[in-house]
């Protein structure tokens, strides 16, 4: 049952990645699905590599927030071919990898687990929230061209009490297994209400993803430096999701620093993956302590199993096919209810020191900022180069990046640990 609930979240945190890329792409249906096959295969083996070999926490890896928003970006801008644009995508995703893999070989990804204290840790996690929360909530409602979807909100938010009354009221495994419950009620209540996506057709009983379906990798000046920058943005996201992974497990710090360097090699072997079936490069998700939190499911084995499911599943079309059929806002509600545990994780790294004049300044600044640029008009940037478009327009980036710079810059009486 635990498996069942980690294969779940996995489904549930990649399935609509490549929806959107496939209409930001403007790709046939049986290529979006094809893509939907692609993403899951990948997923479950970065997660069970990352398990089995990396930091060996139970972190779901999933497609990661920054290379989505380069395919958006990218994909948006007229007058470029959309092949082209996906060739040079897969070959922005090697140079990534590679130099994720470099970095953790060198154990320079340990080194920089020094500057994510307990602030900027805290910092990141509650800008991650303010950025997501907002998504998941436009699923649940069904925002479309004609406003929300009265009867979608109704039902998603349904799940979304029912999933945090079970959690917190549930005992012994009712508890454990509160996201499955609400996502099995929801799915139904939805298929009650007619209100169910059209699966794909499937074709045959087993298929093998299909290695560069986009076509070969092309490397460009423009997308090799778009590959280093987001290679170092994964890093740090990578940092801080081990360092909100190891306080809900409770690790010694010693083992987080090895975990560190091998979560790097892997993530960049994972990275090297989506490029080779021409998916969206992956990242070990934040979310998945909150659901480890808000499960108890810390054991790392039913993880595992999940994960290898997630791989099984993704060869069988006929599975996938009725797995397409899982609601949007259904697994945002799953996913926005594992985020509530996010803010908890978030709220006791900044508390954990006492919040004076200084760590207070810090705070203030990356939020506000941080923040603010998420409401600032995605065309204010628009005149800046595309890697600069989307570092400076992301307020997760920008606001953790500040905190980091505060907190080396001015120094406190009292140096806190990582």
């Amino acid at each position: 049952m635990g498996s069942l609930q980690w294969f779940v979240f996995l489904l549930s945190s990649s399935l609509a990645i490549p929806i959107v890329i496939g209409q930001t792409f403007q790709l046939s249906a049986q290529e979006t699905a094809e893509l939907m096959q692609r993403t899951f295969f990948v997923v479950g083996i970065a997660s069970f590599l990352q398990g089995w070999l990396g930091h060996r926490l139970p972190i779901a890896d999933g497609p990661a927030g920054v290379w989505l928003g380069i395919f958006v970006i990218l994909g948006g801008t007229v007058g470029l071919d959309s092949g082209a644009m996906l060739q040079s995508l897969e070959g922005s995703m090697l140079i990534a990898g590679l130099v994720l893999f470099l970095m953790g070989i060198t154990g320079l990804i340990r080194r920089m687990m020094t500057l994510f204290t307990p602030l900027v840790t805290g910092v990141y996690l509650l800008l991650l929230v303010f950025q997501l929360s907002g998504v998941f909530l436009e699923g649940m409602i069904g925002l479309g061209a004609d406003g929300l979807d009265s009867v979608s909100a109704l039902l998603s938010f349904g799940v979304l009490i029912l999933i945090i009354f079970i959690s917190v009221k549930g005992k012994g495994s009712l508890k454990d297994y509160s996201v499955l419950l609400g996502i099995l009620v929801g799915w139904t209540a939805f298929a009650w209400a007619g209100r169910l996506p059209e699966s794909p057709q499937s074709e045959g009983w087993i298929r093998l993803p299909e290695l560069f379906a986009w076509g070969v990798p092309r490397l460009e000046g423009g997308m090799v430096i778009t590959g280093l920058l987001i290679a170092f943005v994964l890093m740090s996201n990578l940092v801080a999701t081990v360092a909100a992974g190891e306080q809900v497990i409770g690790r010694r710090p010693e083992e987080a620093r090895r975990a560190l360097d091998q979560g790097g090699i892997w993530n960049g072997v994972a990275n090297g993956l989506a490029a080779l079936f021409s998916t969206v490069g992956t990242i070990p998700l934040s979310s998945s302590a909150g659901f480890v939190r808000l499960t108890g499911l810390k054991k790392l084995r039913p993880f595992l199993i999940g994960c290898l499911v997630m791989v099984g599943v993704s060869l069988f079309p006929p599975l996938m096919s009725f797995l397409a059929g899982l609601p949007e806002p259904v697994a945002d509600a799953a996913l926005l209810a594992s985020f509530l545990q996010i803010v908890s994780i978030a709220v006791g790294n900044i508390t954990r020191e006492p919040l004076d004049d200084r760590r207070n300044t810090i705070l203030g600044i990356s939020l506000m900022i941080g923040v603010g640029i998420m409401f600032v008009p995605s065309t204010a940037f628009a005149s800046l180069p595309s890697v600069l478009q989307f570092t400076l327009g992301n307020g997760l980036l920008t606001g953790t990046f500040l905190a980091i710079l505060m907190e080396r810059l001015w120094r406190g009486k009292k140096n806190e640990s990582p």
